[in-house]
């Protein structure tokens, strides 16, 4: 067997004149099935597929099996990138329907040759295979000579669903009897799962399915912003990312038709309507090969959410619909699965086109596909869609029932823009006769803001009859939530003390409500640690109440942010994200995206993600959000939202979008009348300033912040806990306002009176940052304040605050500097732990890949090649002779089985021998 390290004298390579016959008829035959394919121009790397992720280094085999348009072809070319750059040799094989055995124990040595640019490797075998006595006995031997290289080898096989009953044999024998030396991949889009299940169950094989090739948001906006640089913001990605719901073969039509605007961005806002021009242009790609009935069959079945083979029988009255719908299922690209084995969906972007489709029908048609999609939910006992696709029938007396049977409880499960929805087609006769639904239409209205209507909700409620404990209990929750949404915190904690030890406890959920209840009065006392208690009193089984017990329940949720929100008003930044994060996957999960507490749990995710210096992650928890927190947010997670969202754009060298920013939560708060609101926005905007030295600014800022407080004083004088968080915000503001003035004085007066409210309110973020100003006035005052910085460089470390000292004052962040420079008791866990800014190196220029195939001489001689240098140019830059560089060239054309120089540069190219330039 040829070494891939040259002898010292030259040796005998075949080059392709040479080759036997027989050699070159199967090089002929198999040399495209060999070849991997073009690499998208714009192939898109996710470490977490990646070939060097653990989950899939530690496993000899890998399955990538998921339905057509998942990009199972672009992640093995991705693979095959990265073990090339690593220097591992990669065979790859497109599998077709002849390659039954015989066929594909030749092709397979193909692959092996051409991958290796090996000529000679396993040349018997492209004759013996046809006569072996056995069906695997060339597999054997295939596997018997690959065992014997020198080196490692992967072998990738795409589109194996298409091989034979025998081919898929022989693939599934080399997977059970691979050597150690030899990695396997192969993508199918199905029916390997089950050959391989024993491998699967052992974890010998790893498995990547359509969920986890399924972009995630974060990817979206990346993959995007790469695409189309500073034309594509944040947000476009994230409605971007919410249209396609992660669809690569979606995304991909979508980014091909955007590539073709002058704007990106203005593509994206067509693309949400149901009957955009684009969109239908996207299906049309889709829909082109069906048959007519099969399109037919599609628009039908699009009138519901969900599909099940008998609920697309009801619906099209074909007995065979359940056949036709696996077999579409099977062969385009346009379901994904939903919960349950036999449910499907179809992707947003090719059930709304549809949708407008079937909105051209003539209406009784229209109307009998509502009749027959309720009929049969209403009898699975899914009564709220039922109830929906009722009211679309005209059936609106049977709708209004199935509404009151299902709508209190979907509430109380977080379905809350259901209920909003149902409120513009409930007549008011039909509230006052159905209390169930009017207390369903309270708890909608209480969480956003249309509070003031929840109130006038309740009073019809509790002018009832039959109004026991129970109902008077939960009306006070509700009374209190949109207290809460009022930021009337006071209101909220007033209202709630009555029940504090004499609460129902009927249902399992009014303990978590309770609970939750309970934690969010602890926070606005301050006492954050009490807050998590009253939680880890409420039993497990009383979280979890839904259909399916892995999943946490809507009030559940609602106890995760009381528990991470207090963990965030201790400092607790790690703590917090490990309850927020979960709580915030299983929501965008269940709840959707831009559901209000989704959204309130991003807000809160996003703010740990910047202090932790994750800035991108927490841009992308934000994208696309900000307009439903407006209207649906707590206050805080309002607040905590646009600051994050402005130190993000700072951060990112966008002062101007970050005053932008600010100036509309100023808008907000006044929309709103939320007066806190707009303190918040001045305030930050006072900061942003100040670290920039613009005094009269800031005083002006500072007047706007005291008239406000002014203007509610006699309000703020009868809610003492709401007017302590104004307190703390005015101090702060007129703080830095001082020190850009460079009054030290005043400075510290308003610093002292801020950290005695943040002590109070046990805001350990806001103390730690306040201690860090108070030294540095102190030592500028003539004081002693080093002591007192290396405690809040202490406390910042110990609590893994990344950004907190980092984003001081400028002045504040050198000296702090240099006095733990020069500090013998500086604390040292962290050697910098106020952070400089990060340097972007420049990527490598071109270079060979080091591997097996080629000696290091070789791969000087190919990158000299690719320079298209002379062969006496190439012998003076390595100090040899024209005769050695030719014997070398020689090696070169017959290992890469090359004609001419530029032939063999390309061949490097495309075996990934060679890297090219960005």
């Amino acid at each position: 067997m040829p070494s891939s390290v040259s002898p010292s004298a030259p040796p005998s390579v075949p080059s392709p004149a040479s080759s036997t016959p027989d050699a070159g008829r199967a090089a002929s035959e198999f040399v495209l099935k060999t070849v991997a394919p073009r690499e998208p121009a714009h192939l898109f790397t996710r470490a977490r597929l990646g070939a060097a992720n653990a989950g899939l280094r530690e496993c000899q085999a890998v399955l990538v099996q998921a339905p057509a348009g998942f990009g199972k072809t672009s992640l093995l070319a991705l693979w095959r990138r990265e073990y090339l750059s690593r220097g591992t040799a990669v065979a790859w094989f497109s599998a077709d329907e002849r390659d039954e055995t015989q066929r594909l124990v030749p092709g397979l040595v193909q692959a092996v040759r051409t991958a290796c640019a090996r000529p000679a490797f396993a040349r018997h075998l492209t004759d013996g295979a046809a006569g072996a006595a056995h069906e695997l006995e060339g597999v054997t031997a295939w596997l018997a000579e690959v065992a014997q290289l020198s080196f490692e080898l992967v072998l990738i096989v795409d589109e194996a669903e298409r091989l034979p009953a025998s081919g898929v044999r022989a693939l599934v024998y080399i997977l059970h009897n691979a050597p150690p030396n030899l990695r396997t991949a192969v993508a199918a889009r199905h029916g390997l799962d089950v050959p391989l299940a024993d491998l699967l169950a052992y974890g010998q094989c790893a498995r990547v399915d359509a969920d986890a090739l399924r972009l995630r948001i974060d990817e979206t906006i990346a993959l995007a912003a790469a695409r189309f640089g500073e034309r594509m913001d944040a947000d476009a990605g994230a409605r971007l990312f919410e249209l396609c719901e992660g669809w690569p073969l979606g995304l991909q039509l979508a980014l091909a038709a955007m590539e073709r605007a002058s704007d990106p961005r203005q593509i994206v806002e067509p693309l949400e309507g149901a009957s955009g021009e684009l969109r239908e242009r996207l299906l049309q790609a889709l829909i082109a090969r069906l048959a007519p009935a099969d399109v037919d069959f599609l628009t039908r079945i699009s009138v519901v959410d969900t599909l099940h083979p008998a609920l697309c029988a009801a619906l099209t009255g074909e007995p065979e619909a359940a056949g036709q719908l696996a077999r579409l299922a099977r062969d385009t690209p346009m379901f994904t699965a939903a919960d349950g084995n036999e449910w499907l969906q179809l992707h947003a972007l090719v059930r709304d086109v549809l949708r407008a489709r079937l909105a051209q029908w003539p209406t009784p048609q229209q109307t009998e596909l509502h009749a027959r999609a309720a009929a049969w939910l209403a009898a699975q006992g899914m009564t709220e869609p039922a109830a929906r696709h009722a009211h679309a029938a005209g059936q609106h007396r049977l709708a209004f029932e199935l509404a009151e049977r299902s709508l209190l409880d979907a509430v109380r499960q977080g379905h809350l823009p259901a209920m909003l929805e149902w409120l513009e087609l409930l007549p008011e006769a039909e509230l006052e006769a159905r209390p169930r639904l009017r207390l369903a239409a309270a708890w909608a209205l209480a969480l956003g803001e249309r509070h003031p209507e929840a109130a006038r909700q309740i009073e019809h409620v509790l002018a009832g009859p039959n109004v026991d404990d129970e109902l008077r209990y939960e009306c006070v929750l509700i009374l209190s939530a949109a207290a809460v949404f009022a930021d009337d915190i006071d209101r909220c904690v007033a209202l709630f003390e009555p029940w504090v030890d004499a609460a129902p406890a009927t249902h399992p959920w009014l303990a978590q409500m309770h609970a939750n209840r309970l934690g969010a009065r602890a926070l606005a006392l301050g006492e954050p640690a009490q807050a998590r208690q009253y939680q880890q009193r409420v039993p497990p089984q009383t979280q979890t109440q839904t259909p399916n017990p892995a999943r946490q329940s809507y009030v559940g949720r609602w106890g995760a942010f009381v528990v991470g929100f207090s963990y965030f008003h201790e400092g607790q930044l790690q703590l917090a994200e490990t309850v927020l994060m979960p709580a915030l996957a299983s929501a965008d999960a269940d709840l959707g995206r831009r559901h209000p507490l989704s959204c309130m749990l991003a807000a809160l995710c996003a703010t740990l993600a910047y202090e932790a210096d994750r800035i991108d992650e927490a841009a992308a928890l934000l994208a696309n959000r900000l307009d439903v927190l407006e209207r649906s947010g707590t206050p805080d997670t309002v607040m905590l939202a646009w600051r994050t969202a402005a130190r993000v754009a700072v951060a990112r060298g966008a002062e101007h979008r970050a005053l932008d920013l600010l100036e509309s939560l100023h808008a907000l708060g006044v929309t709103r009348r939320l007066p806190r609101l707009s303190m918040a926005s001045l305030a930050e905007q006072v900061r942003m300033h100040a670290n920039c030295y613009r005094v009269q600014t800031c005083e002006a800022l500072v007047q706007r912040i005291d008239e406000l407080a002014r203007a509610d004083a006699d309000a703020a004088s009868q809610r003492p806990l709401w007017r302590r968080h104004v307190l703390l915000m005015q101090a702060h503001a007129q703080a830095s306002a001082a020190i850009a003035a460079r009054r030290w004085q005043p400075a510290l007066d308003a610093l002292n009176e801020a950290a005695q409210l943040a002590d109070a309110m046990k805001r350990r973020c806001d103390g730690i940052e306040i201690m860090a100003l108070r030294a540095y006035v102190l030592e500028q005052t003539g004081a002693e304040g080093r002591a007192l910085l290396l405690e809040a460089v202490d406390l910042a470390q110990t609590f893994r605050l990344s950004r907190t000292l980092s984003d001081l004052h400028p002045a504040v962040a050198d000296w702090a500097r240099r006095t733990l420079e020069t500090s013998p008791g500086a604390p040292a866990r962290n050697a910098n732990p106020i952070a400089a800014p990060r340097v972007v190196r420049a990527a490598p220029q071109t270079r060979a890949v080091s591997g097996v195939i080629l000696t290091p001489k070789e791969r000087e001689i190919l990158e000299l090649l690719a320079r298209a240098l002379s062969n006496k140019e190439i012998a003076l830059a390595l100090g040899v002779g024209e005769v050695t560089v030719k014997w070398h060239l020689k090696n070169l054309f017959g290992k890469l089985d090359a004609s001419s120089r530029k032939h063999a540069v390309r061949r490097a190219l495309m075996l990934g021998l060679l890297e090219a330039a960005d």
